[in-house]
């Protein structure tokens, strides 16, 4: 990730404390042998007069909230303390995203394919609930309470004004001028993971490439060594990070043909080594070696970024010299402007190769 998001405030988090109350004040006294009703909601309010009107509206989005709740009770009421210990234990580790990032292995990270057989049913009703609950944030009675996602980007992008996607630099992201937004991508997957599908410390937004094409549903958590299963836990860039880092990029070309220039002809690295392992992520987790490659190898973007520098050297007499230097200071005050970031370290690699010499001597 290239830079980190601020996070922001608002009413939709919401969601996350009806669902915190949910599963710790109703799910885990299930035990207690309590029967379910409305009445164990009653010590947060908006939430019981949320499940009020779930109760008496037969829509399809009030069944879905309103059933799960009470099928998961259900299945919450058999359970051992320990077991309901262990539960809460991977509750808690899930939607702290931070420290998962950070690679704590303090926090007992649960994914579902993780759940014991004796759980399987409890898994499987907790699956069917967090991967669709994202999709009736929507619910009259929730937006009534919580708003709409609509306006968290909005108020979003107001504050993250870059207007490129962190995850990939090269993609514009809809801003506060669209009337279309991004698609907020679950940082780890909602196919993968309960408990967190509305945390809004696990939902960023993020380009069509980097959400769709790229990441799709692949662990950031977790290195796939067997294809069969990803056992390996690696460290990954917070999305809300609160201390900027920056990442270093050094190209290298086998030849100077930029003609014939392909991916297999360039070499990247990245650092600094402080963050190293988690930067060997990102590269994984969003294609970044390719994109990269394949960008600086098209006649839009490489070639054409050489050619600016070749076409102002022979027809208006400036030094490439000049050019990077310019390059160089627009780099450090705006890195993301027309890729600068990726535009420096290239142009860089072709001086290196003596791409301007040869021009020179021709």
């Amino acid at each position: 990730m290239l830079f980190p998001y601020t996070y922001i405030p608002h009413e939709m988090e919401k969601m996350q404390t009806f669902i915190d109350f949910i599963f710790y004040a109703v799910w885990c006294q299930a035990p207690l042998k309590r029967p379910y009703r409305l009445e164990l909601f009653t010590s947060n309010p908006e939430l019981f007069e949320v499940m009020t009107a779930f109760h008496y509206d037969d829509s399809k989005g009030a069944e879905f909230f309103a059933g799960h709740v009470e099928r998961i009770y259900g299945l919450f009421a058999p359970l051992s303390a320990c077991q309901v210990e262990q539960l809460r234990l991977w509750y808690r580790a899930n939607n702290d995203v931070e420290r998962v990032c950070a690679n704590d292995h303090a926090m007992s990270l649960q994914r579902y394919a993780d759940f014991p057989t004796e759980l399987k049913d409890l898994r499987d009703q907790l699956a069917s609930f967090f991967k669709g609950l994202y999709s009736h944030v929507d619910v009259a009675a929730l937006r009534k309470k919580c708003g709409d996602i609509d306006d968290h980007y909005q108020t979003f992008v107001q504050t993250n004004k870059s207007g490129k996607c962190p995850f990939c630099g090269i993609n514009d992201l809809f801003g506060e001028y669209h009337s279309k937004r991004e698609a907020y991508d679950h940082y780890l997957p909602k196919a993968l993971y309960p408990f967190n599908s509305i945390n809004f410390r696990n939902l960023v937004p993020a380009c069509h490439h980097c959400n769709s094409s790229y990441k799709t549903s692949k662990d950031p958590a977790y290195a796939l060594k067997d294809p069969a299963r990803a056992v390996h836990r690696r460290p990954v860039f917070y999305p809300y990070k609160t201390t900027p880092h920056s990442i270093e990029l050094q190209i290298g070309l086998q030849h100077s043909d930029i003609a014939k220039l392909t991916p297999a002809d360039i070499t990247l690295q990245f650092g600094p080594a402080a963050i190293a392992q988690e930067i060997d992520t990102w590269k994984d987790v969003y294609g970044i070696e390719e994109r990269y490659k394949s960008k600086l190898c098209t006649e839009s973007d490489g070639k054409a970024w050489l050619t600016q520098v070749l076409d102002e050297w022979k027809e208006l007499g400036k030094d490439p010299q000049d050019f990077l230097q310019t390059l160089a200071f627009n780099t450090g005050k705006r890195p993301f402007t027309d890729c600068n970031f990726l535009k420096r370290p290239f142009l860089d690699a072709c001086r290196r190769k003596g791409i301007f010499n040869e021009e020179r001597s021709a």
